[in-house]
C-alpha cells in the first residue's frame, strides 16, 4: 500500500511534482534519470564496540533510485531519491531511504511564488558515544530524519514606495517517536525603495507557532526596523531595533524584550565582502561576522553568529553555499556533467553524511539553546588537485529544562547537554589522475565536551577513495576507512572498513 500521510515518501514526491503544473506549457529542459547503486562493504567493527566486543560483517547494498531535474523560466526542480536495501551476513536485512528534493515555482508572474523542500536522511541521535559514519553500521545511536518545508509567498514592488513580501511557511521534522515537530510561520517584509539621500530601510514582522509532541505549543513573535546608509569606498552602516517575545519556559531570563544591533559592511570589490555587527538581546550581548574573499583559484570564508535555536530548526536550516558554488564553477571543465559534479562536491566537502555540514553533530533534543558558532573554511584548487580545510566551533547553552529529553536520554544523561562545546577540523584533498580517474583523501577530527559533567569524546576518521568513470553514466569507486573514538567515560573503539561500489545512471 502506498502511504499518503505527511510521513510517507510518496506524499513528498507528489507534493514536489505538483510544482510542475505552472511550467507545463513552457518548453523545458527536463531530465528523468533512473539510477542504480550496487555496493559491497566490510567492516571489522559493525557495532562500533570496544575491543573484545567488536564483530566483523559483510554488507551488500542495492539502491535503486531516480533523479529528476527541470529548469524553466517559471519552474526549477531538483529531486534525488534512492531506496537503500542492506543485506548482512550475520543479522537481519534492513531498508533506508534517501531523499533530497527542492523546488521553486512562479505561479502568478511577479506576484505569487511557491517554494518546497523535502528530505530523508540518517543522523546520529547523540553527540556522545559511538558515531556512525556509514549508514550500513548498526550502533543504536541513529535515527532517520524526515523534513518537509512548504512556503507560498506574495512578492510585489510598489513603485516609489517599497517591495512587499508576504510569506507563509509550514515545516515539519519527524523521526519516529524521537522527534515530531511542526511549525507554521507568517512573515511580512517591506523593503523601501532607494532614497535620494541614500537612506534605506526595511520592516520585518514575524509570528511563528511551534507544535512539538513533547511540549506545549510555543509562539514566537518579532518586529524589527532596519536602517542603512552607504558611504564611500564600499562602506555602509546599518542599525536594527526591534521587540521579540518567545513564550517557551526558560530556566533563566524571560525570553522577551527589546533588542538592537549596529554594524557595517565593507565591499571594496566583487571578490571581497566583510559584514560585522554588535548588539544586545534578552540573553545578553550579541556579535556577528560574515566575511568572504575570492581569488581565481582560492576561496575563504569566516563566519560567526549567536542565536536562539532548536535542533529541529537546525535540521531544516540551509547550509552556506559559498564554497560549493565556488567549486561548482571551478570544476565546470574538469567535470562537465552537472550531476556528477554535484555528487563529487558533496563527497569532497563532507567526510560523512552522518555529521553536520561543519563536522559537528546536530544531536536530537526538544530543548531551546543559545548557540554560538564560529567557522572558517577555505578551498585552494589547481588544474589537477583541490585542497579544502574547514575549522568550526559550536557552543550550546540550554535555555529550557532537561526533563523534556527523557525520551531521548537516560536519567543519568539528562545533564549531558545542558552546556556543550563541539569543535571540528576537516581536511579534504582531491587529485585528478586522468580524465576518468580521481583520487580523494579526507580526514576529520571532532571533539565534543559536556561543560556540565566534564565528559569529553573524540572522534577521528580517515578515508581514502579512488573513483573511475567506466563509461558515460557508469562510475565505480573503492574506499578505505579508519575511524577511532575515545572518551573519558569509556567505550573506546577502533573501526576499519573497505567498500567497492558501482553506480549506473540509465
Amino acid at each position: 500500500m502506498i502511504s499518503l500521510s505527511p510521513h510517507g515518501t510518496p506524499w513528498r514526491l507528489t507534493m514536489l511534482m505538483l510544482l510542475t503544473l505552472p511550467g507545463a506549457a513552457v518548453p523545458a529542459d527536463w531530465q528523468f534519470t533512473p539510477t542504480l547503486r550496487l555496493r559491497e562493504s566490510y567492516t571489522d567493527n559493525m557495532n562500533l564496540a570496544p575491543p573484545g566486543q567488536a564483530r566483523g560483517e559483510f554488507t551488500t547494498e542495492v539502491s535503486p533510485g531516480v533523479r529528476i531535474t527541470g529548469d524553466t523560466p517559471r519552474l526549477r526542480l531538483a529531486l534525488s531519491y534512492s531506496l537503500q536495501k542492506l543485506a548482512y551476513t550475520r543479522q537481519s536485512s534492513r531498508t533506508n531511504q534517501q531523499l533530497d528534493a527542492d523546488g521553486h515555482a512562479e505561479v502568478v508572474p511577479d506576484w505569487l511564488f511557491f517554494d518546497a523542500r523535502s528530505g530523508i536522511s540518517q543522523h546520529n541521535v547523540s553527540a556522545f558515544g559511538p558515531q556512525q559514519l556509514d549508514p550500513a553500521q548498526a550502533t543504536g545511536n541513529t535515527g532517520t530524519v524526515h523534513t518537509t518545508s512548504i512556503s507560498p509567498y506574495l512578492r510585489h514592488q510598489f513603485q516609489g514606495l517599497a517591495t512587499a513580501l508576504l510569506r507563509y511557511s509550514y515545516q515539519r521534522v519527524g523521526s519516529g517517536g524521537l522527534l515530531d515537530v511542526r511549525s507554521s510561520d507568517t512573515a511580512l517584509q517591506l523593503i523601501g525603495d532607494d532614497d535620494a539621500r541614500g537612506l534605506n530601510w526595511s520592516l520585518n514582522l514575524d509570528r511563528m507557532r511551534i507544535d512539538d509532541a513533547a511540549l506545549p505549543p510555543v509562539i514566537k513573535s518579532d518586529a524589527a526596523l532596519t536602517l542603512s546608509h552607504p558611504l564611500t569606498g564600499g562602506i555602509a552602516l546599518f542599525g536594527t531595533g526591534g521587540y521579540e517575545k518567545h513564550d517557551y519556559h526558560s530556566t533563566s531570563s524571560q525570553p522577551q524584550g527589546g533588542y538592537w544591533s549596529v554594524g557595517g559592511t565593507w565591499t571594496p570589490s566583487p571578490r571581497t565582502r566583510v559584514a560585522a555587527s554588535l548588539g544586545r538581546r534578552y540573553f545578553g550581548k550579541t556579535y556577528t561576522l560574515d566575511a568572504a574573499y575570492r581569488m581565481r583559484d582560492m576561496f575563504w570564508t569566516l563566519n560567526y553568529n549567536e542565536d536562539i535555536t532548536t535542533m529541529h530548526g537546525e535540521f531544516l536550516s540551509i547550509a552556506p553555499t559559498g564554497l560549493s558554488d565556488f567549486l561548482y564553477q571551478l570544476w565546470a571543465t574538469r567535470i562537465p556533467d552537472p550531476e556528477t559534479r554535484l555528487r563529487t562536491i558533496k563527497v569532497f566537502m563532507a567526510i560523512s553524511q552522518m555529521l553536520g555540514p561543519d563536522g559537528n553533530v546536530n544531536f536530537f533534543s526538544h530543548r531551546y539553546y543559545l548557540q554560538k558558532q564560529l567557522r572558517m573554511a577555505t578551498v585552494y584548487s589547481t588544474p589537477r588537485s583541490t585542497l579544502g580545510v574547514n575549522l568550526s566551533s559550536n557552543r550550546r547553552t540550554a535555555q529550557t529544562s532537561s526533563a523534556i529529553d527523557s525520551v531521548l536520554l537516560g536519567p543519568d544523561q539528562l545533564s549531558l547537554t545542558d552546556k556543550t562545546r563541539q569543535s571540528a577540523l576537516q581536511l579534504g584533498w582531491s587529485w585528478r589522475m586522468s580524465a576518468r580517474d580521481n583520487l580523494t583523501a579526507s580526514a576529520s577530527h571532532n571533539r565534543v565536551r559536556s561543560l556540565t559533567t566534564g565528559r569529553a569524546d573524540n572522534n577521528s576518521a580517515l578515508v581514502l577513495g579512488m573513483s573511475r568513470q567506466l563509461q558515460r553514466g557508469v562510475n565505480a569507486d573503492v574506499n578505505l576507512r579508519h575511524a577511532r573514538h575515545t572518551s573519558n567515560a569509556g567505550g573506546n573503539y577502533r573501526e576499519n572498513g573497505v567498500s567497492a561500489a558501482l553506480m549506473v545512471a540509465f
